[in-house]
C-alpha cells in the first residue's frame, strides 16, 4: 500500500452508489410525480405487473391471428403439443462402443457418448449388423433390432411396454365384410 491505512482515507474496494429515493421534494429531481408523469395506466401502482402478451385491453395478437387447423389435443400423439422424442441408438453404434457381455443401459449409453440425456427415451434401431452377445436395457426397440440382438444371443429387456392396441370392433365390421357398396345393392332390390 502507498501509505497507512486510517480513518481518514478508508474507503470501500468498489465504488458504492446511493440508491435513488424518489417523492423527497423538487430540488432532488425525482420529486411530486416521482418520475412518474401525470395520470395513466403507468402511475398506477402495479401498473408493471401485466401477464406476457397483454396489450392494454385491445384484442391481443394471439387472438387476432388466424388459427392453422390440426390435431392439438392429447389423444393426437404424436403430433402437436404433446409429442413425444426418443433418441435413437442403432446396432452398428453398439457393435462399435461395446465389447462382449457388457450390459447396455441408458446411463452406459451416455457414458459413450451416444445419447445426450438421461430424461429422454432412448429406441434401438436395428441399422447394421451386431455380432457380439449383450444385455440390453432401453425404452423402446424395433423389430428389427429385436431380432439380430436375440440371433447374435444377446438379451433385450424393455423398460416401458408398449401400450397395447385396441382390438377392432368385430360386431360392427365383421370378417368378410367389404366397405359400403355390396351390402348396400341387394338391400335395395328387395325394396322395390
Amino acid at each position: 500500500m502507498a501509505g497507512d491505512l486510517n480513518l481518514s482515507n478508508l474507503k470501500p474496494a468498489q465504488a458504492r452508489k446511493d440508491r435513488k429515493r424518489i417523492g423527497r421534494g423538487p430540488g432532488s429531481g425525482t420529486g411530486r410525480y416521482s418520475g412518474r408523469g401525470i395520470k395513466g395506466q403507468k402511475s398506477r401502482a402495479g401498473s408493471h405487473a401485466m401477464r406476457a402478451g397483454f396489450e392494454g385491453g385491445q384484442m391481443p395478437l394471439y387472438m387476432r391471428t388466424a388459427k392453422l387447423r390440426g390435431n392439438t389435443s392429447a389423444d393426437a400423439m404424436p403430433i402437436g403439443p404433446f409429442r413425444t422424442y426418443t433418441q435413437p441408438v442403432n446396432l452398428r453404434d453398439l457393435e462399435a462402443r461395446f465389447e462382449a457381455g457388457e450390459e447396455v443401459t441408458p446411463e452406459a449409453l451416455k457414458a459413450k457418448g451416444l445419447i445426450r440425456s438421461l430424461r429422454k427415451d432412448v429406441k434401438l434401431l436395428g441399422v447394421g449388423e451386431l455380432t457380439k452377445k449383450l444385455s440390453i436395457t432401453v425404452h423402446g426397440a424395433s423389430a428389427t433390432a429385436r431380432e439380430k440382438v436375440e440371433s447374435a444371443g444377446g438379451t433385450l429387456t424393455l423398460l416401458r411396454e408398449p401400450k397395447p392396441r385396441k382390438p377392432k370392433n368385430l360386431e360392427r365390421r365383421p370378417e368378410g365384410r367389404t366397405t359400403g357398396t355390396a351390402e348396400a345393392a341387394p338391400e335395395s332390390e328387395g325394396d322395390s
